[in-house]
């Protein structure tokens, strides 16, 4: 009768590493809470510049106080998680992982570019966070891109 438990050797792939390891977690720690935190101040903290009389922030009030760098502090973590991937001890900085991310951190930098010229002067009020982010909107698209490179220098 086969054991339910499982050891770290079925986590193991001699070729290829471990499927998880501390800086792949600490890596999509940093990318969660960074789309967490520009979730959490757009829904609850932001205030909507179309409603008038214009309502009170909400709370927490230094995430108020902070305004728009809350975008910086949380694309700052993506990235930074990103970042952090791109070392072979982690899935995404190693064989096909390394190709796979990439080529998606350019597509979405290019996608972020596109969507937000095709929008501008038309819908791009209707978009979440394009519509606070303005012309700030190419620095996110340039930093995706950015970290694209990062991951084409570690392409073997």
């Amino acid at each position: 009768m086969p054991s339910l438990s499982r050891s770290t050797s079925d986590f193991v792939d001699p070729e290829r590493g471990p499927i998880f390891s501390p800086r792949f977690g600490i890596a999509l720690l940093l990318a969660v809470l960074g789309i967490a935190w520009i979730a959490y101040y757009y829904v609850v903290v932001r205030v909507d510049p179309t409603v008038f009389p214009e309502p009170k922030p909400g709370q927490p009030g230094f995430m108020a106080d902070l305004e728009k760098w809350n975008y910086l502090i949380g694309f700052g973590l993506v990235m930074v998680g990103l970042f952090v991937a791109a070392h072979p001890s982690t899935p995404l900085g190693r064989n096909r992982g390394v190709v796979v991310t990439m080529l998606s951190c350019f597509l979405i930098g290019l996608l972020w570019i596109c969507t937000y010229y095709v929008f501008t002067g038309q819908n791009l009020d209707k978009i979440w966070v394009f519509n606070d982010l303005g012309q700030y909107n190419l620095l996110v698209g340039i930093a995706f891109m950015a970290v694209g490179f990062s991951y084409a220098t570690r392409w073997e």
